[in-house]
């Protein structure tokens, strides 16, 4: 069946920026077949959309995520990274089983999707990483995830701590079992955890893997001081180098946060076009700095946006990271340092070029899948009217969005999820984080 998304405010993030006052046509394919006046085929029947009052953009990806810390949510506030993670993260993730991440992952996509993330790029934990997975399948969301690998580090769990090839064999298994899951909205990233956390044997291991896949290789970087203190301590050189030394680089590679980042290293990142995903809410919640993304964009660094972990955000709504960003850029380099436009850009077509998706998403484009977000621009505290980037970026939240599409099927609908029932998943997710708190002595 053909979709119709009638009357609205079309915001392509094209090449061009174009902004349409019209319709969206969505073949039964999952393809957008048209936009402007949109009618569907003499005959064929269609489904209408009402977008009247509404924009239409392209479906926001976060291109940096835990959904396996969802239900760590207020287990872990105010402590600098390392302190967060060897005193409440990595126990509590050590404490996982299948159920618990499931009820996990259920929650955190119920919570981005209802804001308008159609698609994410996620790191799970070493265990249990099937449940993530096929929650995702069940959602209807568009995801490339990966377990966590960590063979080596102070203060791991031994429950988290791998030996190297029994890492690498099981994320061998997961990206064949769940690679092209979900009618194909399913991809493998390969994930070692940060350069603290895994030998050089398990990186290269990692992104020799992923290379002979054609898939992502998933990590983090240049995220705190401390966290580079202790690399150059370890190992005498900035995590940036090593990671580059061990084979972690190009188009294929995503470095989560960036926020330590310095010109030398931004321009051999843009060069090399390696991926790098800021991180605005979590890095102010960590104490880990304000990335320098104006200055990284004008260095040709490719940059996205993510959400990051709910404990250390301590949501995953898009939008809000789309104003910090903005916002937070204006305060390192000036007032028109990252407007709205190009805000958007990161949220959207930017993000799907982090994950290698933007030949098939990311802008409203013939041809394109229908990843779309239908979000109301007639709000007490979006109106009156105004330059319609202005009005997302900065006034609209994830309570103005009402539909949300993924391959052209309605996975919000009215501000309702049509996949999960909202009221069971945070019901589990209750009894999760119980579970967790519970077994790692919180």
């Amino acid at each position: 069946m053909h979709t119709v998304i009638r009357g609205g405010t079309v915001v392509t993030c094209d090449d061009h920026d174009r902004v349409v006052s019209g319709d969206v046509l969505i073949g039964p394919d999952g393809r957008i077949a048209a936009i402007g006046r949109a009618v569907a085929p003499d005959g064929a029947a269609a489904r209408l959309l009402d977008a009247r009052g509404c924009a239409v953009i392209p479906g926001l990806v976060q291109a940096h995520v835990h959904l396996c810390q969802v239900a760590m949510r207020g287990m872990a506030d105010d402590l600098p990274l390392l302190a967060w993670l060897r005193e409440r993260i990595w126990p509590l993730e050590a404490a996982h089983d299948e159920r618990t991440a499931a009820a996990s992952a259920e929650l955190g996509l119920v919570e981005a999707m209802l804001g308008g993330t159609t698609t994410v790029l996620d790191m799970g934990s070493v265990h249990a990483h099937d449940a993530v997975m096929d929650a995702c399948v069940r959602a209807g969301i568009r995801a490339v995830s990966g377990k966590a690998m960590m063979d080596r580090g102070d203060g791991v769990p031994a429950r988290l701590r791998e030996s190297t090839r029994a890492s690498l064999r099981e994320s061998e298994r997961l990206a064949a079992r769940w690679s092209g899951a979900g009618g194909g909205r399913i991809g493998y990233a390969w994930s070692p955890r940060f350069v603290l956390s895994c030998s050089e044997a398990l990186v290269r291991g990692a992104v020799e893997r992923a290379r002979d896949r054609s898939e992502l290789v998933h990590t983090h970087a240049a995220e705190h001081p401390s966290e580079r203190a202790a690399v150059r301590a370890a190992l005498g050189d900035d995590d940036v180098a090593v990671l580059r030394r061990w084979g972690v680089s190009g188009p294929r590679a995503v470095l989560a946060h960036g926020v330590q980042l310095r010109d030398d290293e931004a321009r051999a990142i843009a060069r090399e076009r390696t991926r790098v995903v800021h991180c605005p809410s979590a890095n102010l919640k960590l104490g880990s700095g304000i990335a320098r993304v104006a200055r990284l964009d004008r260095l040709g660094v490719q940059l996205a946006l993510g959400a990051d972990g709910a404990p250390c955000n301590n949501n995953l709504d898009a939008w809000t990271e789309l104003r910090h960003a903005a916002l937070l850029a204006k305060t390192r380099s000036g007032p028109g340092a990252l407007p709205a436009r190009r805000a958007l850009r990161l949220g959207t077509i930017d993000g799907a070029r982090a994950l290698g998706l933007d030949a098939r998403l990311g802008s409203i484009e013939p041809g394109k899948r229908a990843d779309l977000v239908v979000v109301r621009v007639d709000g007490p505290h979006v109106e009156p009217a105004g330059d319609v980037f202005s009005r997302l970026v900065y006034a609209c939240g994830a309570r103005d969005v009402v539909h949300v599409l993924v391959d052209g099927e309605i996975v919000v609908r009215a501000g309702e999820h049509q996949r999960l029932d909202v009221e069971r998943v945070k019901a589990r997710a209750r009894d999760a984080a119980r579970r967790l708190a519970s077994r790692a002595g919180l």
